[in-house]
């Protein structure tokens, strides 16, 4: 396994890996790697004869109120989970190697991104299409891995993808859990072990929106039930619990079709984010 920390190291060995007649899955993280990271680079690995792992924390996606100093970064770890999973390349730029001084070239996109998470972080998907593409670009693979439970991201990067013509398969991955049924989340290490416990709420409101969708088709009698459990806990604090279309991000009245129940919950000073599929 290799790490690298220019765009023309990544490209000299995906040239060669193309000249072989290689396909090339990659799995693009912001570090701090854990199961859920790990499921991605495991799917990739079956999937394609090259697995790259960029492993960058992209400072265009963080809104100055936001945390990037304090987002946790620990290389040595991450280079262990990517090496057991069977990773060929990781891709680990300074940000200096992503944006030039003088950069000023922007991927925006509207509608999918005004609500849900785009209402709180009004700078965020902008940070999220203009690195991907970026990525994309260097890396040039034939198929993408992301999860599930960022699924907003999931949503803008497939649109953005078919917008713009580029030749990549994007493969959705399922949320992967702890034992108790907290997503795997890099901010899950913010929380304090009484705050860890509260934050089982998200899950259990999840799982609670899920077994009423079964019979019940009125959006918002579900979502009213979901924030009637999320305000139990004393910790919790709701940014939004919405129902949506699964790939417009659009909300709607009726869950019917592909729908998504979707929320981001604060837990003390922690911004937790889950959803399911129904």
């Amino acid at each position: 396994m290799k790490i690298v920390s220019t765009v023309e190291e990544v490209r000299k060995q995906i040239k060669e890996w193309k000249m072989q007649g290689q396909s090339i899955g990659f799995v693009p993280t912001m570090g701090y790697l854990h199961e859920g990271h790990k499921s991605l680079i495991d799917c990739a690995r079956k999937e394609n004869d090259r697995v790259v792992v960029s492993i960058f924390v992209n400072p265009m996606q963080f809104g100055p109120a936001e945390d990037l100093a304090d987002y946790p970064r620990d290389l040595e770890h991450d280079t262990q989970i990517c090496e057991s999973a069977g990773t060929d390349l990781i891709f680990h730029p300074e940000p200096e190697e992503m944006y030039d001084g003088d950069f000023c070239s922007f991927v925006d996109m509207s509608v999918l991104t005004e609500g849900l998470c785009g209402k709180t972080r009004p700078v965020h998907f902008r940070g999220v299409c203009t690195v991907v593409t970026k990525l994309f670009n260097i890396v040039t693979p034939d198929r993408a891995y992301f999860g599930q439970k960022d699924g907003q991201q999931l949503a803008v990067i497939r649109r953005m993808v078919r917008d713009l013509n580029m030749d990549i398969c994007i493969v959705g991955c399922p949320i992967v859990r702890e034992e108790d049924g907290l997503a795997k989340s890099s901010r899950n290490t913010y929380l304090s072990p009484e705050e860890r416990k509260a934050a089982l709420v998200l899950s259990q409101a999840v799982r609670l929106g899920a077994e009423l969708a079964k019979t019940e088709k009125d959006a918002k009698k579900v979502v009213l039930a979901m924030k009637d459990k999320i305000q139990t806990e004393p910790l919790a604090r709701i940014d939004y619990v919405e129902a949506v279309d699964a790939l417009s991000m659009q909300p709607v009245k009726t869950l019917e079709g592909g729908c998504m129940l979707a929320m981001a919950v604060y837990i003390g000073k922690t911004r937790l984010i889950d959803n399911v599929l129904v």
